[in-house]
């Protein structure tokens, strides 16, 4: 149980100072630092590894957990589960309209505008799912 305990401890800091750190730092200073179309490039090329980063973070912190506290282990499960759904399907719909937008067409900046702050959303509620488990792992 020692072992398990110490890769979910170890699962969790990575998924949650990956996170903070990619949402405080990078994402910020890359549009503040580049020109608006090499930042979106950038950002285009990170968000796949980022998300392959929260999957394979959150999965396993929730197979370690799993044994040890089963609705900690299904609260991680849940935020792999949304973070394979945002890589997979919701980034791909933002990019599409991200173009249509840059290609001029107006009607889809809604759609861009709501799908980016679906994902901030989703995003942010993961941040704190995974720092109230790191939370109560550790008290």
């Amino acid at each position: 149980m020692f072992i398990l305990a110490l890769i979910a401890l170890f699962a969790l800091a990575l998924l949650l100072g990956g996170m903070v750190f990619f949402a405080a730092l990078v994402a910020p200073l890359v549009f503040t630092a580049l020109p608006a179309d090499h930042a979106g490039r950038l950002i285009r090329a990170i968000f796949p590894r980022y998300y392959i980063w929260v999957v394979g973070c959150a999965a396993a912190a929730a197979v370690a957990l799993f044994p040890l506290s089963k609705p900690d282990a299904g609260i991680m499960a849940v935020v792999a589960g949304l973070g394979y759904w945002l890589r997979q399907a919701l980034m791909p719909r933002i990019n599409a309209l991200s173009d249509r937008v840059r290609a001029g067409d107006a009607t889809a900046k809604r759609g861009f505008d709501r799908g980016h702050r679906l994902s901030v959303i989703a995003n942010l509620l993961q941040m704190i799912a995974t720092a109230v488990v790191l939370a109560g792992f550790v008290i």
